[in-house]
């Protein structure tokens, strides 16, 4: 019975059995397909996500920068102008001082009328002026 029922089936039914069985498979193999793109496009979602935060992070870093920089150029006006004040602080501080050696020198050649100041005189000469120290440094501080 068995025997007469395949030799019945003709080779049609053996190709359209061959090509069910491809179809299951090709079903099969677009359901795989299927979930790989769907965690492709999750991956995507992520990376959309990560990219628009990496995007923010760069404009936030740039605003930064031009703060920084703002405030960089700020305080060097700042301290060009204190520099500037500083320099015309020494200035004044030399004519001052040179000012006043002259007038030591003046005094140190003046003749003296009493004997007490005669007396006084070398002693006075021994000592050294404080101005010149003070412009010694001045100087030194300049350079």
């Amino acid at each position: 019975m068995i025997a007469n029922f395949i030799s019945n089936l003709g080779p049609a039914f053996f190709l359209e059995l061959a090509l069910d069985f491809l179809l299951v498979f090709t079903l099969g193999y677009c359901i795989v397909l299927e979930r790989r793109l769907a965690a492709v496009r999750k991956g995507q979602e992520g990376l959309s996500r990560t990219i628009g935060e990496l995007n923010m992070a760069i404009a936030g870093a740039g605003a930064s920068l031009r703060a920084l920089k703002a405030a960089t150029g700020e305080a060097a006006t700042t301290l060009d102008e204190r520099l500037k004040r500083a320099r015309l602080h020494i200035d004044e501080l030399s004519v001052l001082t040179a000012s006043g050696e002259r007038i030591a020198a003046r005094m140190e050649t003046a003749t003296p009328s009493s004997a007490s100041a005669r007396a006084a005189r070398p002693a006075a000469a021994d000592m050294a002026l404080p101005s010149a120290s003070i412009m010694s440094r001045l100087e030194r501080s300049a350079k």
